[in-house]
């Protein structure tokens, strides 16, 4: 695929991608992602919309005017719909709530993070902060810790929905319906819809077209978030195939290729992981220093703090995977956490859990 077809899926309009079903990229304040792809329905009873975006004014007129194309005004929403509670999905619909009245629904399993997240917590990302710790990343967990909530954080709508989604629940449209199927991963409660009518998915960040989404970023993640993730990915090729219809890139012929090289990749990133920890055990802290980051190739320690503990993060979900899987054991090293091939010359070695 050319750059120029990699990089048109952010031009502003209206894109009809299967019969009544609409396309609008809407821009986000966002270094390094700066669109989100929203789908428009028509609902038994008023417009389904579903990851409308974040809630500012850029994204208010983008919408604005896209709706007018179709002959719609914002006030014609009765319900919306987010793949997962990040605010490029999330914001602009809670924002709604009040100002037009329309519905929210989400991922039964977001209400961890949604209803736990605490801007004035004490510690910000608890779950990560102890586990940078005990990977050894002192620094990059005390300021992850102390960090102070941004000026977008402070002003950004968020709270509770409207209602929790469940796996098999139906969203009634004028034509068809959407089909709710739970796939957590990205976040512990993530979802993508299937429409009947056309066959079409709605991937939401599960299933992106040229790159593999973040896995358990969240303030409240999943213990086994890989694993969570690649059992989705495999219950997805259970489906039938459709077009993918991504929160991030263009349209794609076929979910089923794209998801088995997802796959493939994680296969290939677990493989390079236990070469790694080959060497000699590492913490999840160590391997991600020793790995190249981004499309640029970058070093961890080139990495803002914040995606310093992403990226250490999907390292330890590697590594845990390894762990489930057989192929690598824990060695506590005075408190800090290191991985090893499984071995049973190594008396320091917990034994492995199952998958």
């Amino acid at each position: 695929m050319s750059a120029a077809n990699r990089d048109g899926w952010t031009t502003p309009g209206v894109y009809e991608v299967a019969p009544g079903v609409y396309r609008i990229p809407l821009p986000l304040p966002m270094q390094g992602l700066t669109a989100v792809n929203s789908y428009l329905f028509t609902g038994a009873d008023g417009l389904v919309y579903v990851d409308p975006g974040f809630s500012d004014d850029a994204n208010r007129q983008a919408i604005e005017r896209a709706f007018a194309e179709l002959g719609h005004s914002i006030s014609d929403i009765t319900t919306c719909i987010a793949t997962h509670h990040h605010w490029d999905h999330y914001a602009q619909a809670y924002a709604w709530r009040s100002e037009i009245g329309s519905k929210l629904y989400i991922g039964h399993e977001e209400r961890h993070s949604i209803l736990g997240f605490d801007l004035d917590a004490e510690v910000r990302y608890p779950t990560q902060t102890e586990q940078l710790a005990e990977a050894g990343a002192q620094a990059v967990s005390r300021a992850i810790a102390e960090g102070e909530p941004s000026e977008m954080e402070q002003n950004t709508p968020y709270g509770p929905p409207d209602g929790w989604l469940s796996g098999g629940d139906r969203i009634e449209l004028a034509d068809g319906a959407l089909e709710v199927i739970a796939t957590p991963g990205h976040t512990r409660g993530h979802v993508i819809l299937r429409h009947t009518a056309s066959g079409v998915l709605v991937t939401g960040d599960h299933v992106l077209p040229f790159i593999t989404p973040s896995i358990g970023f969240e303030w409240s993640p999943e213990p086994q978030p890989l694993q969570s993730f690649l059992r989705s990915l495999g219950q997805m090729l259970e489906l039938p195939d459709g077009a993918l219809l991504p929160a991030h890139g263009p349209v794609l012929d076929s979910t089923h290729a794209r998801v088995k090289e997802q796959i493939a990749h994680h296969d290939e990133r677990l493989a390079e992981v236990l070469e790694l920890i080959g060497r000699r055990p590492s913490s999840s802290y160590e391997v991600a220093r020793q790995m190249k980051w981004t499309r640029r190739a970058r070093s961890l320690d080139d990495l803002p703090v914040e995606h310093q503990m992403i990226a250490i993060s999907e390292i330890r979900a590697h590594l845990e995977m390894l762990r489930l899987q057989g192929r690598a054991q824990t060695v506590d090293d005075d408190g800090m956490l290191r991985y090893a091939p499984a071995s049973d010359q190594n008396p320091r070695a917990s034994s492995s859990a199952t998958a």
